[in-house]
């Protein structure tokens, strides 16, 4: 991520929560409907630095260029800017609201809905990340969408069915709502993927997420027995998911989904630097033969999507246009510096020629609302959570003294990490891999040495120093593996760190080895050993099936792990659990943060290991 906010742009209908360069198109006609939504917000209401690539007059080519990205209050003013001048408006969520920074962490969901309140959504469905935290959470946050005097936003859900001891029971929870836009009757229809709500969330016991498929139509069948024809589906189920439901259901005419956090648009927003996985909107044909617009708006505030759809008389779907717009402010950054005006003017110009990627100044009164969640985060940050009785090392690579990434003077000498590497990756691994065995299961956790950004020092531990070491945005993933793929990618790390990465070093909880440099590649690891539930120690079975925890950046490919991305046989679940939050909880229910047992450390012993005045050669072989 790139520098922000350090250069901020006056241009007139910014500051009044004006999209710059995009105009309203009145909607008038009764037959058509505009639905602006959002989904998989995850508690990230500030914004965050972000890059594109922008045409900025200095060379031919587009060039990166840093600028502040989302944000809730960039989404509520883009909210009130696509609405104005339109008559028939539906404001919807998609579902995992909650969940996913420190602002969730600090008010269990009162900053999220005092935010969605700035919107005041017409509907919300219930996605798995609102159950994180068990039935009574959840109501507790309807509760709190509920308190707002003039904004009443229902939840939704088919297939969630609460128990007999649950809260959510008495129909907290809809199945469907009606509205009326354009003197016709709409039917909103909610579903929340069941596998992952059920199996990696934490609803009570007696709490069940029935068939979404049966589910959904059951609802649609009583809608269109009601003479309702123009049905929504508000889906948090996945793109793929809810491609396919489309396919399934009879009686739908557009889903609006989530959970995936699928970019669609245009292939121009590849020239920009973005990844589209799909055009918005996505058409399709339902069960009848008739068309369906499915579209998703993406993740974290960071759009807003407009879908305009026009009804035929008999209330199928005759057109569907529309975009997700990329929310981005306009204080540009080039080479770590503000651009001067001639940039920024050919940075506006470049955007203007489309409409996607919208510049929108954050509104004002989403901020106030905002301003005093922010103030107690910043205050939170600065309380200690836990203590360290000693001072707990970083080291991206064992067995190499005086040369690890150790900002305490003694660490780097310190024979501890010497044979068995950096105290803090072995605790950052671990709280991962308890992370994981509480959303889901899990049997083993990975993490690259270079991931863990620094020390903890002996003394008080804040919330703040925790995110020192893990500054990044990395959300946790779920890779369902075989022994033999989870040894390759293991020993392809290795390669990685002999080509000259030390980052690339892996750590593991749950799972040791004994390493051999000077051993043929592929063969350097030996004696690789998973822990079982009762604490023994047993040997890694290359035909087996293993649950690994690790970040999305490893389960991308990146620094050395491209087998993790690329191995036909590994399926992945995107928990999007953020990383940092598994080492917030396992200090918090570790005050006293101590280094693991020896026999917890992933390497066990390493040989092969050249001296220090050897070491660039040795890189290079």
């Amino acid at each position: 991520m790139k520098l922000h906010k350090s250069f901020v742009f006056i241009l007139g209908l910014c500051c009044s929560g004006i999209a710059i360069g995009q105009t309203p198109t009145p909607v008038s006609n009764a037959n058509e409907l505009t639905i602006l939504h959002i989904n998989d917000h995850h508690s990230n209401l500030d914004d965050y630095p972000g890059s594109l690539l922008l045409k900025t007059g200095k060379q031919p080519q587009r060039e990166p260029v840093s600028v502040s990205m989302g944000g809730f209050a960039r989404v509520t003013a883009a909210f009130e800017s696509l609405a104005q001048n339109k008559e028939n408006v539906l404001k919807l969520h998609a579902g995992d609201a909650t969940t996913g920074t420190l602002y969730h962490s600090l008010s269990a969901g009162q900053a999220d809905a005092d935010l969605m309140n700035t919107v005041c959504f017409d509907a919300m469905t219930v996605g798995n990340h609102e159950l994180d935290l068990g039935d009574l959470a959840l109501f507790n946050f309807i509760e709190m969408l509920g308190s707002h005097p003039n904004c009443q936003t229902p939840l939704l859900s088919s297939n969630l069915k609460p128990g007999p001891n649950s809260p959510l029971g008495g129909n907290v929870i809809k199945p469907f709502i009606v509205l009326e836009r354009g003197g016709h009757k709409i039917g909103i229809v909610g579903v929340t993927t069941a596998y992952k709500t059920q199996n990696a969330s934490r609803p009570d016991a007696g709490t069940i997420l029935s068939d979404e498929l049966e589910a959904v139509q059951n609802e649609i069948n009583r809608l269109t027995e009601q003479g309702i024809n123009r049905i929504i589906v508000l889906a948090h189920l996945g793109y793929a998911a809810e491609q396919k439901l489309a396919q399934q259901l009879s009686g739908v005419d557009v889903i609006i989904g989530g959970d995936s956090h699928t970019l669609l648009g245009s292939k121009a927003l590849d020239d920009y630097g973005l990844e589209p996985k799909g055009p918005y909107p996505t058409r399709l044909v339902n069960a009848d033969h008739q068309p369906v617009c499915l579209v998703q708006a993406w993740q974290y505030s960071s759009v807003v999507g407009e879908l305009n759809v026009r009804f035929d008389a008999d209330g199928n779907v005759s057109d569907c246009q529309g975009q997700a717009h990329v929310l981005i402010g306009t204080d540009f950054n080039r080479k770590g510096n503000p651009v001067n005006v001639q940039e920024q003017q050919a940075i506006l110009a470049d955007l203007a020629a489309q409409t996607e990627i919208m510049p929108i100044e954050p509104a004002t009164s989403a901020q106030s609302v905002l301003e005093p969640h922010r103030e107690k985060l910043l205050a939170f940050a600065s309380q200690p959570v836990g203590t360290a009785p000693y001072d707990i090392c970083s080291r991206r690579f064992p067995g190499l003294a005086g040369a690890g990434n150790s900002k305490l003077a003694g660490c780097d000498v310190r024979q501890h990490p010497n044979p068995h590497g950096g105290d803090m990756q072995q605790l950052v691994a671990h709280a991962f891999l308890m992370q994981g065995k509480h959303f889901g299961g899990a049997d083993i956790a990975i993490q690259n040495g270079g991931g863990v950004r620094t020390d903890i020092v002996a003394g008080p531990i804040t919330v703040g120093d925790i995110y020192t070491v893990l500054p990044f945005r990395n959300m946790l993933v779920r890779l369902t593996m075989k022994g033999h793929d989870l040894k390759k990618v293991l020993e392809d790390a290795i390669d990685s760190v002999l080509a000259g990465n030390t980052g690339s070093y892996p750590y593991a909880a749950g799972l040791r080895w004994d390493l051999d440099l000077m051993a043929p590649k592929q063969n350097r690891l030996t004696n690789l050993q998973t822990r079982q539930e009762d604490g023994s120690w047993v040997a890694l079975n290359p035909e087996s099936t293993y649950k690994v925890i690790t970040i999305d950046f490893l389960a991308d490919g990146k620094d050395g792990y491209q087998h993790f991305a690329t191995a036909p046989g590994i399926a992945r679940e995107d928990t999007f659990l953020p990383y940092a939050d598994s080492f917030l909880k396992y200090v918090q229910s570790h005050p006293t943060l101590e280094r693991l047992p020896d026999p917890e450390y992933s390497t066990q012993t390493i040989k092969g290991m050249p001296s220090l005045d050897k070491w660039l050669g040795f890189l290079k072989k």
